[in-house]
């Protein structure tokens, strides 16, 4: 887990985490003066370990440039080739494909920009698709009926586009991952509006709007949770009670009362939205590291425990939780999550290829599908108006489009 986990982190991150230990002396090889200077110049060679296919490698290098790696197009292919051929994909779990009654298809589409990183989609009143792309600096705008994608890239450079969210004005918000400031979007002029941060505040993660309009987000390393009154421009932080707790995926619940789960703790935590005074329930296993929560009609918590392979519930009115071992096994990695007129659907993120599972809480039982181009980490989904899941892939450089047959 400590593997992905790491590479996904950003640049920044890497850089300082990983300087502590000695570096490793790299094969021999076509690529391997590259590799000891471009690569090194950002980040530990640490990180460079098996686990990977060539295919795979070549679409981390294309995010690596994206986000500063010095490599022309020539020595990018030689780099992948080279990483390709010494740190191959190994023990690798296979995707458990449970057969059901349900019936599912998929649409994909390939990000314009290499490198994306499609990390969080957002399914549009008007059946369009929003996708934030990571690495290369843009909010993309699919529309599902054409194909046809555009894309708006913010004025400041390397702003980490992450989590992303729509007012009720149809502006697109956004958390700069990499710069620190809640950004905004008003898609009828392009507009770019920035709401920056206090310094502490480094790393904004997932947004959500309640229903009177406030905007609340998660800062993930930093441990914070953040809360953004549009209308003033107002932004008040609160600690997480636990230290390096991570707040990680948020929602929001009937009565505005916004929740997250912190995937560097077992638990699962609300926050009062008057006071922000933070309450947290501590989950059964003490090795579990909830990623992404999702919340039923009657305020019934989901979430996804990826160091276990579980799917959790929590009922916040008994506290209550209840827990089931995905279908791919322990290390299956359950990340996006979603939930649909009753019913839950998340993804195995670890499994090759990626599955999206489907859970009836009425009976508990599961249904899996294999995600055709392997979906290369599937981080979000969200339902969309229609009841079908729009997904970003973010290994595969594409957005998905999973519809569900009514």
């Amino acid at each position: 887990m400590l593997k992905k986990l790491l590479l996904t982190l950003t640049v920044a991150v890497l850089a300082q985490a990983q300087r502590a230990t000695p570096e490793p002396k790299m094969p021999d090889g076509p690529g391997k003066p590259l590799v000891e200077g471009a690569c090194a110049e950002c980040h530990s060679l640490n990180l460079l370990t098996p686990g990977h296919t060539a295919g795979d490698w070549t679409l981390l290098v294309e995010r690596m440039v994206n986000v500063g790696a010095q490599l022309s197009p020539e020595q990018a292919v030689v780099v992948s080739q080279y990483l390709g051929k010494n740190f191959p994909e190994h023990d690798i779990p296979q995707a458990v494909i449970v057969p059901g009654t349900a019936k599912v298809t998929f649409k994909e589409w390939d990000a314009p920009t290499k490198g994306s990183r499609p990390h969080d989609p957002l399914a549009a009143p008007d059946g369009t698709i929003w996708y934030s792309g990571h690495y290369a600096n843009v909010l993309g705008h699919l529309n599902p009926k054409t194909g046809e994608i555009k894309e708006y890239r913010p004025p400041t450079a390397q702003s980490g586009p992450h989590g992303l969210v729509m007012d009720k004005d149809g502006k697109i918000w956004f958390t700069a991952n990499f710069k620190a400031y809640i950004g905004k979007l008003d898609p009828k002029t392009g507009e770019f509006s920035e709401y920056k941060l206090p310094a502490e505040a480094r790393d904004p993660h997932t947004p959500i709007f309640d229903q009177k309009g406030t905007l609340w987000f998660s800062v993930q390393n930093a441990n914070l949770v953040g809360r953004l009154i549009p209308s003033t421009g107002e932004i008040k932080l609160v600690t997480s009670p636990t230290p390096k707790s991570n707040p990680y995926g948020m929602v929001v619940d009937s009565k505005g009362t916004p929740w997250f789960v912190e995937f560097g703790a077992p638990k699962v935590a609300s926050i009062d939205p008057v006071t922000m005074a933070i309450k947290e329930y501590v989950l059964p296993n003490p090795d579990s590291r909830p990623r992404r929560i999702a919340i039923t009609s009657d305020d019934v918590i989901y979430y996804a425990d990826y160091s276990r392979g579980y799917l959790g519930r929590l009922d916040p009115k008994t506290g209550q939780i209840s827990e089931w071992p995905s279908p791919g096994g322990r290390r299956s990695q359950p990340y996006g999550i979603s939930v649909i007129n009753g019913i839950v659907w998340y993804c195995e993120s670890a499994v090759r290829p990626n599955t999206l599972v489907r859970f009836d809480p009425k009976t508990e039982k599961f249904q899996t599908w294999a995600i055709p181009n392997g979906g290369g980490v599937v981080r979000n989904m969200m339902a969309t108006k229609d009841g079908n899941l729009a997904m970003a892939l973010s290994g595969i450089n594409k957005i998905a489009l999973a519809e569900i047959a009514k």
